[in-house]
This record gives C-alpha cells, sequence and structure tokens, in this order.
C-alpha cells in the first residue's frame, strides 16, 4: 500500500539532545537575567529617592572636605607657619648664646611683642604641621630650662618621620628621664631613638647613651652588646672614637 504524506506536512530534522539543552539553558539564563533586571528597576524605581539623597550626601561630602583644605585647612597652616618663625628666632638666639639663655628660650615659650610662642602656637594651632613643631621646640626649650615634665610632655606631643628630628625628640624625652633619675625610662627612650630610623648620626650617639645607662643600671651585658653594635656597624662616627673603652669597662664590670 502506498504511503501518502499529507499537504503541508513538514519534515523534521533529527536535532541532537546536548544541542536542545544547550539552547534551553542559554534561554533559560537570559530569562533570570531579565527577570533580575526587572527586578532591579523596580528597586531602583521604589528607592530612587533615598539613593538620589544618598548620592547627594557623597557630593556634599566631597565638596566640603575640598572646601575645608582650600578655604581653611591650608591658611590655617600658612598663618601657623608663619607665626611660628617668631619663636624660632629666639630659640635659635638661646641655642647660641653664652649668657641670658634661660631668658631666651623662656620667650621663645611664652612669645613677645604680642607674638604668640612655641606654648600658644602648639595650642591655637593643633592639628597644622607647624603646631606638632611647635611641639618640638617647647619641648627642647623646657628640657634645656630644667623643666622635665614638661618637656616629656611636648615632646610625646610631637610626631615626625623625618630621620633627625623624630629620634631626637626620643633621645630628648631620654635626656629628661635621665635627669629625673629614672634611668630605666631613660634606657627605654634612647634605645627606641637608636631604632627609629638607622642612620649614622643619630643611630649611634642613642646606642652610646643606652649603653652608659644600662651600665649605670648594673647591666654591664646589655651595655656591652650596645657598645658593640657601635663598632661593628658604625666605626666612622664620633661616637665609636673611644668605643673600645667603653666595650672594655662594661666587661670588667660583670
Amino acid at each position: 500500500m502506498a504511503t501518502y504524506k499529507k499537504k503541508g506536512q513538514k519534515k523534521i530534522k533529527n536535532v541532537p539532545v546536548d544541542k536542545i539543552e544547550e539552547e534551553s539553558a542559554t534561554a533559560e539564563v537570559f530569562k533570570n537575567l531579565d527577570e533580575t533586571a526587572s527586578k532591579t528597576e523596580q528597586w531602583v524605581e521604589k528607592n530612587q529617592k533615598p539613593i538620589f539623597s544618598g548620592l547627594l550626601l557623597v557630593v556634599v561630602v566631597i565638596l566640603g572636605y575640598l572646601a575645608y583644605n582650600n578655604y581653611i585647612l591650608e591658611p590655617k597652616e600658612q598663618e601657623a607657619a608663619n607665626e611660628l618663625a617668631f619663636p624660632k628666632i629666639d630659640f635659635e638666639k638661646a641655642s647660641n648664646a653664652t649668657t641670658a639663655v634661660d631668658s631666651l628660650y623662656t620667650i621663645a615659650l611664652e612669645g613677645t611683642n604680642g607674638k604668640y610662642g612655641f606654648v600658644d602656637i602648639a595650642d591655637k594651632y593643633s592639628g597644622t604641621n607647624a603646631g606638632n613643631l611647635a611641639n618640638y621646640y617647647a619641648g627642647i626649650s623646657f628640657l634645656r630650662v630644667k623643666q622635665y615634665d614638661k618637656a616629656i610632655s611636648y615632646l610625646e606631643s610631637f610626631s615626625s618621620n623625618d630621620a633627625l628630628l623624630g629620634p631626637t625628640a626620643l633621645g630628648a624625652i631620654g635626656d629628661a628621664f635621665a635627669d629625673l633619675g629614672q634611668s630605666e625610662d631613660a634606657l627605654s627612650y634612647y634605645e627606641q631613638a637608636a631604632k627609629s630610623n638607622d642612620n649614622a648620626t643619630t643611630t649611634p650617639l642613642f646606642l652610646l647613651k643606652a649603653g652608659n645607662t644600662a651600665l649605670e643600671l648594673g647591666n654591664a651585658q646589655k651595655a656591652e652588646d650596645l657598645f658593640t653594635e657601635i663598632k661593628d656597624k658604625y666605626a666612622s662616627s664620633s661616637a665609636a672614637q673611644n668605643i673600645e673603652m667603653h666595650i672594655n669597662k662594661a666587661k670588667y664590670s660583670k
């Protein structure tokens, strides 16, 4: 018997199963993306007011920060630097003077002729670079007029990554504690000063002070180790000139 194909009937080609699954999976992905996009659009539409407020807040904060820097912080920095120039002159005079030294340091600390001294600058311009430097100068000035507690307070308020100023401030705190008879504290700060920035100027100087302080405390071995470090690493420094004598002194103190 003959077989007839009905009019309009199309022959279906064989399609691999994995191809059908792949197309189905792709369709599902697009469907999920569409659904996610739709939900996102709905969420944005629903929360557009708080979103706009949040963006506006970010813009306000950024503009406020820029305005603060340009119109408040920078002028304040410049003003503080100008004020600091005056007591620094008296500080330099005191550092080079042989008479009336305490009076000159006091003027540098307290100010004169309507100009601020280091104490007022550190207070009124706190947060500026000049205010920070005023803490250093005030601390050194108080140390030299033998007001050790105030020297320690101001020097501890000073911070710097400078290769010389940072270690010098820590070492000066050590000097203040040494003058107060607090040798343990002095030793701690001398060691911090020696380690804070390794260089051929301040490091051997404070290693030497630390070694002598350790010797005073009866810790001869620590003293010998500190003196030996100067000999081994900083032989060309001024601190190493009589280092063998210091090493032998530590050895014979054991």
